[in-house]
C-alpha cells in the first residue's frame, strides 16, 4: 500500500490493482508491481526531507508558484529544477503536463472557491516527474506531487500504464489530498479514508470538467482517462457515474467499486477499502451535480468544498458527510431549494437517507458569508 499509519502517502493506483497484476501479469509486469508495492515502506523518510525543502521555498502568499523538478529516474527528491513559474513550455510532455495540471488545479480552488493554493496560504506547488525508472504510480506525500513515467521501460506489448502526468484529473485528485490534509484531515482508513479518496475524485473531476468547459451532463466522470494503454480493457481507474464499470481486464482485474450501501465492501485490505468504497460518495456527488445541472463546480462543488472545509471531523463517516452536505446546501441555497432537494435525493439513491434530527444546532461558517 502506498501509505503509512502516521504519514500517509496518497497514491493514484490502488494496492488491489497492483496485487492483481502480481497474480496475473507477465514476468516483467509482476516484477514492476512488486517493486511499486515495496517502495511504499521507503517513503516515510523521504516525506520529511521533501517537507523541509517545501518550507524553505514558500511562495509569497497569494501568488501561484509552480516548481517542476525531474528526478531523472532516481529516487532523489525533488530532483533537478526543470520548469518554474512563468517559464515557457519545455517540449517535455511530463514536465509541461505537471506544470499545466498544477496550474489548472490552483485556478479551480482560487477562482471558484477563493482558496490560495493547497494550504490556503500560498504554498508552492512542487512536483517531480520521472521518479525512478518506469514507476507505475503518482502520489502526494504531504508536501509535493511525485509522478512515475509508467511503463515506458517495457516492451510495448507489456505496457499497462502511460505516463502519470497524462491525466489532469489524477493531478487534481492528488493535490486535493493536500487540501484535505489542511482542512478536515480525514483519517486514511475505513469510511473516513474512503471520503478522503472521494473528495479527491470530486475535485479532480471538476478540474478536468472546468478545463474542458463541460456541464455536468456532458462530462465523462471517469478518473484517470488516458492512464491505461491500449493493452488494457478499461477507460480509467474509476467511474463516478457508474462505479464498478471503469475496467474489466484479465491482467488488472475488474473494477470492484460499489455504488450503493447495499454493496458496501467490508475488508481489512486497502486500509478498510478506501479506494473501493469511495464509489458510494462518488456516485452521490455525480447524482447531486447532474440533478442541479449546469457546471458541477459551481453549486455541487461549492457545497462539497464547504463541507470539507468547515463541517467534517477527521473521523467522519458516510452518514456524517451526507448530513453535512445537506446542511451546507440549506445554508447556501435555503430550505426546500432545488439544490437542497438534489443533495437529499442523491444520498438517498446510494442508500444514505438524510437524518434530519442530526442537523439541529449546526452553525458552522460557510464560504461566502
Amino acid at each position: 500500500m502506498c501509505n503509512n499509519l502516521f504519514h500517509p502517502v496518497f497514491c493514484a493506483i490502488p494496492p488491489y490493482m497492483l496485487e492483481r497484476i502480481i497474480e496475473s501479469g507477465t514476468v516483467e509486469q509482476k516484477e514492476k508491481a512488486k517493486h511499486t508495492i515495496a517502495l511504499a515502506g521507503q517513503m516515510r523518510g523521504q516525506r520529511q526531507s521533501i517537507a523541509d525543502v517545501t518550507l524553505k521555498s514558500q511562495a509569497t502568499a497569494g501568488a501561484k508558484n509552480r516548481l517542476i523538478y525531474d528526478a531523472q529516474n532516481t529516487n532523489v527528491l525533488p530532483g533537478e529544477l526543470a520548469r518554474k513559474e512563468g517559464d515557457s513550455t519545455t517540449g517535455d510532455a511530463q514536465v509541461d503536463e505537471a506544470y499545466e495540471g498544477a496550474g489548472h488545479t490552483y485556478d479551480l480552488y482560487e477562482l471558484v472557491y477563493g482558496r490560495t493554493s493547497i494550504d490556503d496560504k500560498g504554498m508552492d506547488l512542487i512536483s517531480t516527474v520521472r521518479y525512478l525508472k518506469g514507476y507505475d504510480n503518482a502520489f502526494w506525500n504531504g508536501a509535493q506531487m511525485v509522478y512515475g513515467e509508467g511503463d515506458e521501460d517495457l516492451p510495448e506489448a507489456d505496457r499497462l500504464f502511460n505516463r502519470f502526468t497524462i491525466a489532469i484529473d489524477i493531478i487534481g485528485h492528488e493535490l486535493t489530498h493536500g487540501v484535505t490534509q489542511y482542512e478536515a484531515n480525514l483519517v486514511y482508513k475505513d469510511q473516513a479514508g474512503a471520503l478522503n479518496e472521494s473528495f479527491s475524485d470530486v475535485f479532480g473531476s471538476l478540474v478536468k470538467q472546468r478545463l474542458n468547459n463541460q456541464k455536468a451532463n456532458e462530462a465523462d466522470w471517469i478518473i484517470g482517462e488516458g492512464l491505461f494503454t491500449a493493452n488494457v480493457n478499461g477507460v480509467g481507474i474509476r467511474s463516478m457515474k457508474n462505479p464498478g464499470t471503469a475496467y474489466n481486464d484479465p491482467v488488472i482485474g475488474k473494477d470492484p467499486q460499489p455504488g450503493h450501501m447495499n454493496d458496501f465492501v467490508v475488508t481489512t485490505r486497502d486500509r478498510g477499502g478506501v479506494h473501493i468504497n469511495s464509489g458510494i460518495p462518488n456516485k452521490a456527488f455525480y447524482l447531486a451535480a447532474t440533478k442541479m445541472g449546469g457546471y458541477a463546480w459551481e453549486k455541487a462543488g461549492l457545497i462539497w468544498y464547504n463541507t470539507l472545509k468547515d463541517k467534517l471531523t477527521a473521523d467522519a463517516n458516510f452518514e456524517h458527510a451526507a448530513n453535512m452536505t445537506y446542511e451546507v446546501a440549506v445554508q447556501l441555497y435555503g430550505e426546500d431549494s432545488m439544490e437542497q432537494k438534489a443533495v437529499k435525493e442523491a444520498w438517498e439513491e446510494v442508500g444514505l437517507p438524510i437524518k434530519l434530527e442530526e442537523r439541529k444546532g449546526c452553525g458552522t461558517r460557510i464560504f461566502g458569508d
